[in-house]
């Protein structure tokens, strides 16, 4: 008897519980099939959890029949599970919320504003994490994304918060009040937003209005960049990434007009307090630097946030001076070139996205050719030197170096620190990265570095540190300070920064990040918005004779007669060399040494024509650029494999692809030489599509 009447209280709560999801399916707005599959997921545990957030919702005043959202989970962990529903007691007069309190706004604080538009009015210190791509406008307070400041009059910034990276925020903060009464503020409110919105927006925002509030306009954003790279396949979800929610109203459809989606907070972007103290220490230098501009080196192992602190640093600067100068020493993660270089850029626009994002054309660019620089390590630090050369001392420069800190990478950081002689040098650690020991200026000058002595020994040796600094190509103004290593100020950053990455699949992470930032390249090719997009194999190359350009393969020793194999469909450096290559009747022209050149950009050479001895390249370069080009540069970056595999319209065979392929000629495998494993045996019997090169 009691086992009966207990199973009947079941089902009385489950039928209540599916009667309150009933009543709420004109909200939901969903078709049949979408229902039948909420009836299948519903299952005894999941209705109990509706019921529970239907009560807690409740409890809190809110009406679930008219789509309010639920309760958070710091919310509902503050309210026992078993509590009964109770009224929302109603606010006092002291806690009107419009007056600026921190009270919540009692309507959602996001509106639909027209196609691929939305208001969104933030509360003081309070965020929007979102994912996708938009451009944002401040229309009135003053808002804060990456650390870059947005007010009201200031252009609209183009954000770009993707998968690949920590989630971006827009944050209300806190700016000056002028000694206005609450009339005189909503008139000049009224006057401001007049020009971009409707007198029922102005309304529903002049009805929630507080001085403190902050009100941004999303708005749709579309780039032919960001079209090229999402039309590859498996690539689209860089962006957003659909999933089942049960929260389908007004809000739900003006974010998806506007292309993005709303993200947990835990999910943006988060520094630690130390992070928090370097930014402001470092920006107050910045500002207020007397004896000169500050040189700031960022170092630490891999994934522990360096490139995110960068940018940070980049957009904080920017707030309050016109340019920043960067100098990327990181060849597998470069910031704002294709991977494999070393460059010099003066930094104007704030940094809003990932790389692939915002590749920019750099002040000095010389092309390294590996996303490594090991066995090559002279060479790393002559480009390094050259490219350091042309840094004019006129805006605080930041030094991005390798996530490689151990063994020779430590000492060839020891040797980058006493050559360009920072005034700061931000050292980066983790619980989960490998041990690093602290930079101080002490340990810098006990210890020798790769090409450099301890001071000790330069004491002990008369060897002046001024005889390493003959071999830097300074400017002529630059030559009469000699280099001397006077020593700096260290910085430990503490990271707790949460990262996807694994010893397993850090190789192929870091592999996607940098066939995106050549996507991003590549996309320069295509034509602006709204018109469409033209595949690679479509466009018209650049026909440049064999005789007009030197050739070098940066990354291996190929045999003359085999060049022109290893130069057909690769990815091309379009460098610009000091010898004169005009005076050969016949080509291709080799270079017997690897130059140390500027790199006017990349190109991908899409065939080679043997009968009238011509490149096709294919390159966003501009023409007057292009006449300065005297040499091409082929090194391990190679063209992404979903840029061959993927080439739309052709029918039959697609070019430089096969599966008929032997990985037991010399140098077919990665490793020239290397003993074929299980899994290389097991590869050669199941066959992938690889690449070769051919010359038409």
């Amino acid at each position: 008897m009691a086992d009966s009447l207990l199973l009947q209280t079941k089902r009385g709560l489950v039928r209540s519980t599916w009667k309150r999801a009933r009543k709420a399916r004109p909200q939901l707005i969903l078709s049949r099939r979408p229902r039948r599959r909420l009836g299948t997921l519903l299952r005894w545990c999941g209705r109990r959890r509706l019921r529970r957030r239907l009560l807690q919702a409740q409890a809190a005043g809110a009406n679930w029949r008219e789509g309010s959202c639920p309760l958070s989970r710091a919310a509902a962990a503050q309210r026992p599970k078993t509590a009964a529903p109770s009224p929302a007691p109603s606010p006092t007069p002291d806690e009107d919320p419009a007056e600026g309190g921190s009270a919540t706004l009692p309507i959602p604080p996001l509106r639909p504003a027209g196609p691929g538009r939305a208001l969104l009015l933030l509360p003081l210190e309070q965020g929007f994490t979102f994912s996708g791509m938009c451009r944002v406008t401040c229309l009135y307070g003053q808002v804060q994304v990456f650390g870059f400041t947005i007010s009201q009059g200031q252009p609209s910034q183009d954000v770009f918060s993707t998968y690949t990276h920590s989630r971006l925020t827009i944050n209300a903060v806190h700016y000056s009040m002028p000694e206005k009464s609450k009339k005189e503020m909503k008139r000049e409110a009224r006057t401001l937003l007049r020009p971009h919105l409707n007198q029922d927006d102005r309304c529903w925002l002049m009805k929630n209005f507080s001085p403190l509030c902050s009100i941004v306009m999303l708005e749709n954003l579309k780039t032919s960049t960001v079209n090229f790279i999402i039309s590859h396949p498996g690539l689209s979800y860089i962006f957003v990434q659909e999933s089942p929610t049960f929260q389908i109203n007004s809000e739900y459809f003006a974010l998806r007009s506007v292309g993005i989606r709303k993200e947990k907070k835990k999910n943006g972007l988060r520094l630690t307090e130390s992070a928090l103290s370097a930014l402001e220490e470092l920006v107050n230098v910045s500002c207020e630097e007397v004896d000169g501009c500050p040189v700031i080196l960022v170092c630490g192992s891999q994934d522990v946030g360096k490139s995110t602190f960068n940018r940070y640093l980049i957009n904080q600067l920017l707030n309050s001076i016109s340019c920043v100068d960067y100098l990327e020493c990181d060849l597998g993660q470069t910031e704002f070139t294709p991977p494999g270089c070393i460059s010099l850029l003066n930094i104007t626009e704030p940094i809003l996205g990932p790389p692939f994002t915002h590749q920019r054309t750099p002040q000095k660019m010389v092309y390294y050719g590996k996303a490594a620089c090991k066995n090559n390590y002279e060479n790393y630090i002559e480009i390094i030197k050259y490219v350091f050369s042309s840094y004019r001392r006129e805006s605080p420069l930041i030094v991005n170096t390798m996530g490689w800190v151990t063994d020779k990478g430590l000492l060839l950081l020891i040797d980058l620190i006493r050559l360009l002689s920072p005034s700061h040098v931000v050292q980066f650690s983790s619980g989960r990265s490998k041990y690093m020991p602290n930079l101080t200026p002490d340990y810098v000058d006990d210890m020798d570095g790769l090409y450099t002595k301890s001071k000790s020994k330069v004491r002990n040796r008369g060897f002046q540190l001024a005889e390493f600094a003959e071999s830097l190509e300074f400017a002529d103004e630059d030559k009469e300070s000699p280099l001397m290593f006077t020593g700096h100020k260290l910085m430990c950053v503490q990271s707790d920064f949460a990262f996807r990455k694994t010893p397993r699949n850090r190789d192929s992470h870091n592999r996607i990040l940098r066939d995106l930032a050549v996507l991003g390249y590549l996309g320069q090719l295509q034509p602006p918005v709204p018109k469409p997009l033209c595949p690679l194999h479509g466009l018209t190359p650049y026909q440049v004779p064999f005789n007009a350009v030197a050739l070098r393969i940066l990354h291996a020793d190929v045999a003359p007669t085999h060049v022109l194999y290893a130069v057909n469909a690769s990815w091309v450096g379009l460098c610009k060399i000091l010898d004169d290559v005009r005076g050969y009747a016949d080509g291709p022209i080799l270079l017997a040494q690897t130059p140390i050149c500027d790199c006017l950009g990349f190109g991908i050479c899409r065939g080679i024509d043997m009968e009238k001895r011509l490149y096709h390249i294919l390159t966003p370069v501009p023409p007057e650029e292009l006449r300065n080009v005297n040499c091409l540069l082929v090194g391990a970056v190679s063209v992404p494999q979903c840029v061959l595999k993927g080439q739309r319209g052709l029918e039959g065979t697609i070019p430089y692809v096969t599966t008929d392929y032997n990985l037991k000629l010399p140098g077919a495998s990665e490793k020239v030489g290397a003993r074929e494993t299980e899994a290389t045996y097991q590869e050669r019997l199941h066959p992938k599509p690889k690449f070769y090169r051919k010359v038409n």
